[in-house]
C-alpha cells in the first residue's frame, strides 16, 4: 500500500465505531496480500433486537422438543 492509501485507512478506523476488518488473504509474486474493509459495529438497540431473536427461537425450539418427547 502506499503511504496516502494507509493514512486513508488508519483515519477511517480510528473513528469511534469503525474497525479495520481482513476480507481475505492471497498470495501474488511471493507476497501475501489482504483485503480490507472498514467496518461499523452494532449500535446497542441492534444487539437487542438479535438478543431477543435468539430468545424467541430458543424458546421455540425448546417448545417443539418437550411436545416431540410427549410431556
Amino acid at each position: 500500500m502506499r503511504k496516502s492509501e494507509i493514512r486513508k485507512l488508519f483515519g477511517l478506523a480510528s473513528v469511534k465505531g469503525n474497525a479495520l476488518v481482513p476480507l481475505s488473504f492471497y498470495w501474488k509474486n511471493g507476497k501475501v496480500k489482504v483485503a480490507l474493509a472498514v467496518g461499523k459495529g452494532k449500535v446497542q438497540y441492534d444487539k437487542r433486537q438479535d438478543v431477543k431473536e435468539r430468545d424467541a427461537e430458543r424458546e421455540l425450539k425448546r417448545a417443539t422438543m418437550q411436545r416431540i418427547k410427549g410431556r
